[in-house]
């Protein structure tokens, strides 16, 4: 069987492809558990530095395999949910490197990421309304936190797609090029990945959980975040190359 989920390594990047070709990348249980597998790697390797995710043959992921679904089959992982990814992402920087569709599931994968980057080619859309479903991955909850909330009703209501000039201009993504996906992420992430280990995965973290702080606990809950950033070897580290004018020499510590 070939393996649905294949991983790779390259100057502090995980490169996760979802290999499902023959059926436009659609998530599968199998694939599901591949991604949350590669999720748990990344976090816990101190050579990686980010995450990018991306589909094999020219498809990001065309959401849900409905024939796994009508099998009884659940493309997610308990406590990790659809692509055992959009309930738990991993707390270093993920891109998402999309080429073709990011449709339904595969939207939502997509905006479970921090970072996109499409190819000028690439169409979006949640149009589980269309087969008497909902967008219950995170789409009809997690969009209108990414756009316009009276785009994201038109796109969840009426089921219909937008290409990448209009997600674009709507915030959705980050980057449109004509090149490879693949190859603009890896530029994305070569860039996060020069900064220190510390201070990009705590100001993920303090950028994600303070929409749910109070006014008045903002600074006081960032505080208790970023004190050890501000005392840590890496803090130093880069002030001393800056002083230097050299590149810093991380340790994520």
């Amino acid at each position: 069987m070939t393996q649905e989920v294949l991983t790779s390594e390259k100057d502090g990047v995980l490169i996760v492809t979802i290999n499902r070709p023959e059926a436009k990348n659609a998530m599968t249980k199998a694939a599901a558990e591949g991604i949350a597998a590669a999720m748990d790697h990344l976090d816990a390797s101190d050579d990686l530095r980010v995450g990018i995710i991306t589909g094999a043959g020219g498809t990001f992921c065309s959401g849900m395999d409905l024939k796994g679904f009508l099998r009884g089959e659940t493309p997610s992982v308990k406590g990790r949910g659809f692509g055992g990814v959009v309930q738990a992402p991993p707390q270093k920087p993920l891109i998402a490197a999309v080429e073709g569709y990011a449709l339904a599931g595969g939207l939502e994968l997509m905006i479970a990421c921090d970072l996109v980057v499409a190819h000028s080619g690439a169409k979006f859309g949640i149009p589980e309304a269309k087969r008497g479903l909902v967008a219950a991955a995170g789409g009809v909850m997690m969009l209108p936190d990414q756009i316009p909330e009276r785009i994201a009703m038109e796109l969840a209501l009426t089921g219909d797609f937008i290409d990448a000039a209009r997600a674009y201009e709507l915030g959705l993504i980050n980057t449109v090029s004509d090149a490879p996906a693949l190859d603009g992420a890896m530029a994305l992430a070569a860039k996060i990945a020069a900064n220190g280990p510390l201070a990009v995965r705590v100001s993920k973290q303090v950028m994600k959980q303070s929409r749910g702080w109070s006014i008045e606990d903002r600074y006081n809950k960032q505080g208790e975040l970023i004190a050890p950033v501000f005392t840590s070897a890496d803090a130093r580290e880069g002030a001393a190359a800056f002083a230097e004018k050299r590149a810093p020499n991380w340790t994520g510590k």
